[in-house]
């Protein structure tokens, strides 16, 4: 099995994880308040689960982007949200809609497209120091900007959720090719040491812009993170690491065809799954006062009897 077999084998798996993880996010957003702090999710089983799926799925993307550059493994990435589409429903107790196999169809399409452009040489090339922090403070900025107060925070935290993956993921390709090939450096450097330390702040970071963002219901903000995800990689893999679609004037216009048709698939997903979060599962039952009103047996006057005590009864109900 070639390098490219194994990554897009490794990325499949690792889509899977992601899925199941997002999938378990957004139940567990459903039933925590708008105010819960992280402490308290830290005490959730729920919370440890999601991120023991994240985990799997990140030391496969892991393994693959050692076998595979980020033009070839992020696009896979959307293939979270195609997972998550039967996962979502069966959680839900519901059918995959007409439009939900529409989207995913489409999006599939579009990825086959994308497949036979991307570069399927094994990375080689690493990002620099001086590069990696100018990456590390630039995404820094955009995510600053996109978590400000303000309207529409699911998907502006699902946009800065899914920048920062994509620039963690980055950054572990680096890291990943520094530590199997040695020609590329010494094996423990300062380099190495800030790269892993981006690493490690990007993607707890992205897991908790995520949360935020499947406050509102899985399907817009995933959308948006599984778009987000592989732009952010791509462009740091074709304006740093020497990385290029394969092919001339043909290969770009497929790609262009690809990228619009796994578009178009995301949004029908996206619409067909966002809804709003089921009252029930966000607000803790609360008991509602009675309107009985039960009234002093001094008040009752002798003519009316109990007859009239019911009905006094029932007009309190009323």
């Amino acid at each position: 099995m070639n390098a490219t077999l194994i990554a897009v084998a490794l990325s499949l798996v690792s889509a899977a994880a992601y899925a199941s993880a997002a999938v378990a996010q957004a139940r567990l957003a459903g039933r925590t308040a708008a105010g819960t702090g992280t402490l308290r999710l830290l005490g959730r089983g729920a919370w440890w689960s999601a991120v023991g799926l994240n985990a799997g799925g990140a030391l496969l993307h892991v393994a693959a982007l050692k076998y595979g550059p980020l033009t070839l493994v992020q696009p896979l990435g959307a293939l979270t949200l195609v997972a998550a589409v039967p996962l979502g429903a069966r959680a839900a107790g519901r059918r995959v809609s007409t439009t939900e196999w529409r989207g995913t169809l489409l999006t599939l399409l579009g990825l086959g497209a994308l497949l036979t452009t991307a570069g399927g040489s094994a990375p080689h090339q690493t990002l620099s120091l001086v590069e990696a922090l100018a990456v590390g403070a630039a995404t820094m900025a955009v995510v600053a900007g996109l978590s400000r107060p303000g309207t529409r925070p699911g998907l502006r935290h699902a946009a800065a959720s899914g920048i920062t993956s994509g620039v963690a993921s980055a950054l572990t390709q680096t890291l990943t090719v520094a530590v199997t090939d040695h020609t590329t450096g010494p094996l423990f450097s300062w380099r190495l040491v800030v790269v892993a330390l981006l690493v490690s702040a990007f993607a707890m970071g992205g897991l908790l812009l995520s949360q935020t963002a499947y406050r509102g219901g899985l399907g817009a903000p995933l959308a948006v993170v599984t778009l987000a995800n592989p732009v952010a990689a791509a462009a740091i893999g074709l304006a740093l690491l020497g990385e290029h679609l394969q092919g001339g004037t043909i290969s770009l216009i497929a790609a262009l065809l690809g990228s619009a048709a796994a578009a178009r698939g995301v949004f029908l997903l996206s619409r067909a799954q966002a809804g709003p979060v089921p009252v029930a599962a966000a607000v803790p039952d609360v008991p509602v006062p009675s309107r009985v009103v039960i009234r002093s047996p001094r008040t009752l006057r002798p003519e009316h009897g109990q007859h009239g005590h019911l009905r006094r009864i029932r007009a309190g109900r009323s």
